[in-house]
């Protein structure tokens, strides 16, 4: 039983794919949640490798489309990207013209963010994308247990803010 809870966990000595003893690792949430991240960014890279766009590239095309003007501190807080990071990514989409950098109206010291058209254009397109992406999973689950699933880990990632 794991510690207090009343669930059972899975038994240790479970043999992963390779045939190789895991121990008490599928059991854990965090080796869980990894192994699924992996499954779900591979899938994402072979869907969007034909636009040439990650994960967070498309987070911030989101962001910044429904929240014209936002500065790029408030975009990389949003997203839980550090900012040294995120001005490394702010100029990767802007050098491919899907955003550009103004200075922003409240405080000319930062940088506001706008969608380009192009990047309008490619938003639109990644969305139908995405669209497809996602129903894979909600197919291997059912649509849902996949809806229970994203509330649950919502629900965890909201535990940091508590």
């Amino acid at each position: 039983m794991s510690a207090g809870r009343g669930r059972q966990r899975r038994a240790t000595g479970h043999a992963g794919a390779t045939g190789i003893d895991l121990g008490p690792l599928p059991g854990l949430l965090g080796y869980a949640l990894r192994r699924a991240q992996l499954a779900v960014y591979q899938d994402f890279f072979r869907t969007f490798d034909k636009i040439k766009l990650r994960p967070a590239q498309l987070a911030v095309l989101v962001v910044v489309e429904r929240n014209p003007g936002l500065k790029q501190a408030e975009v990389a807080t949003a997203l839980g990207i550090k900012r040294t990071n995120f001005v490394v990514l702010a100029h990767s989409l802007e050098r491919r013209g899907l955003v550009e950098r103004r200075a922003s109206a409240h405080d000319r010291r930062s940088n506001a963010l706008y969608i380009t058209d192009e990047g309008k254009a490619l938003s639109r397109k990644a969305r139908q994308m995405l669209e497809a992406h996602e129903q894979r999973f909600a197919a291997e689950l059912g649509e849902a247990e996949f809806g229970r699933l994203v509330a649950m880990l919502h629900r965890l990632a909201d535990m940091e803010a508590r």
